[in-house]
């Protein structure tokens, strides 16, 4: 059978938010690229399989990021002294004006992917430019990679540069027909995503004709939702009759659902972090997925989303590297940064709100953010198998450590950046 393996270590996973589900010693069994589940004891019917024995290593499952921008990725770590209204104009237009050529957008892109492939990420959401070519090159290269990813050629017809601003709303619907119909079949693990930037870039002509391209093809949608407090002015300036920034989408049917035909339209909103009641009650009721970035909203200095608030709530929630505003690729970090974000605001905003513990950040990064995705982010049975394997020998201590305290201390020293042994995604071992 293809893609039918066991593999054995220290299997670390979230079922729930709530606790870690530990298992020492054990096996995981993947059928054509399923879960069957963990096992401490292989039981007799997958004795046959190929057996994959990793040792003392730790076994995850693979991370999701449901927020990047992969043209940003040849700038980060830099450009951090902005608010985003400001960095967008200064830094990220020009660098996203390179991508006009190929020979810049293959070598970018190259680095980029390059670097998701040898990190612990499995998944992702990707903004790409408007530039339909090198969007087309980025999905190429994301399904060489054997990662699974949504692709976004973004749309934008007003308020950018004028090399980044496409001709009409026509043109820029024209150019995502065209674009859809040329991926949309092509790749088995690479697929478009409906992409405008957010509501500031897209006039509303441009979102009238998203939507009936929504209708005709069903893809999901990802864009960015109140991530700072000059952001929403300004929403509020060019769309003074929608009453919340969420419902400028939801006027659209590009908010989780199309109540017009009632049918589900699968959606991430980046960053959330200043929503308002009755936003945060329209993505409970939609199903909006969050991309809660926490790296990119203390860099950009846009605030603390109040996390703690949306999973009481029941949203759906994932966390987001949002390469280039975030500075580092890995969800390890992405982990960590959610905790210590999430203390500050409860110590500093308001103590109703207790911070995240590990184990619900963990629950972000793999089967909270994986849910976008399908059954992903677990090893429980019937979940796509995906896996990272690490040694943690590099990260010498003194004394015996039990499981728990080396999954934590393995996420925050980061050791998806020091030592992976092996990675699979549905249950090919791509490194």
């Amino acid at each position: 059978m293809k893609n039918s393996f066991v593999i054995k270590g220290h299997l670390c996973q979230t079922k729930n938010p709530k606790e870690l589900d530990l298992h020492e010693n054990s096996y995981a069994v993947c059928i054509d690229g399923i879960s069957k589940g963990i096992f401490e004891v292989l039981p007799e019917e997958y004795a046959e399989l190929p057996l994959y024995d990793y040792g003392d290593a730790l076994i995850f499952p693979g991370m999701v990021d449901l927020h990047v921008h992969a043209p940003q990725y040849a700038f980060r770590g830099m450009c951090m002294d902005l608010e985003l209204m400001e960095w967008l104009n200064s830094y990220t237009f020009p660098e996203e004006e390179k991508y006009e050529k190929l020979e810049y957008a293959e070598q970018a892109y190259g680095i980029f992917v390059d670097a998701l492939k040898k990190g612990a990420t499995t998944r992702a959401c990707i903004f790409a430019t408007r530039h339909r070519p090198a969007t087309e090159l980025l999905m190429e290269l994301m399904e060489k990679s054997g990662l699974v990813s949504y692709v976004g050629k973004v749309n934008m017809d007003r308020e950018a540069s004028e090399a980044l601003t496409e001709d009409s709303a026509d043109i820029s619907a024209y150019t995502t027909f065209g674009w859809i119909n040329a991926v949309k079949d092509k790749f088995l693990h690479t697929k478009p995503i409906l992409t405008p930037r957010f509501i500031p870039c897209c006039t509303d002509k441009l979102m009238e004709e998203l939507r009936e391209i929504q209708m005709a093809y069903g893809i999901p949608v990802q864009s960015h939702l109140s991530e700072s407090k000059g952001e929403i002015d300004f929403v509020k300036f060019l769309r003074p009759e929608n009453p919340f920034y969420g419902d400028s989408y939801n006027e659209y049917d590009l908010f989780g659902k199309n109540d017009d035909i009632d049918t589900d339209v699968k959606t991430v909103m980046a960053h959330c972090v200043w929503s308002t009641e009755e936003e945060v009650e329209l993505m409970h009721k939609n199903g909006v997925f969050v991309a809660h970035c926490p790296a990119s909203n203390m860099n950009l200095t846009s605030g603390i989303a109040p996390i703690r608030k949306y999973l009481d709530k029941g949203l759906n929630i994932g966390l987001g590297s949002d390469i280039a505003g975030g500075h580092s690729e890995s969800i390890f970090r992405a982990i960590t940064d959610a905790i210590q974000v999430s203390k500050m605001y409860f110590r500093m905003v308001d103590e109703a709100f207790k911070p995240l513990v590990f184990s619900e950040a963990f629950y972000l990064a793999t089967k909270g953010g994986g849910a976008f995705f399908g059954n992903v982010g677990s090893f429980e049975a019937g979940y796509e198998f995906d896996a990272v394997i690490m040694d943690d020998s590099v990260l010498a201590h003194p004394q015996p450590l039990n499981l728990a305290e080396r999954m934590e201390r393995a996420v925050y020293l980061g050791l998806d950046e020091k030592n992976i042994v092996a990675k699979y995604v549905i249950g090919t071992k791509i490194l």
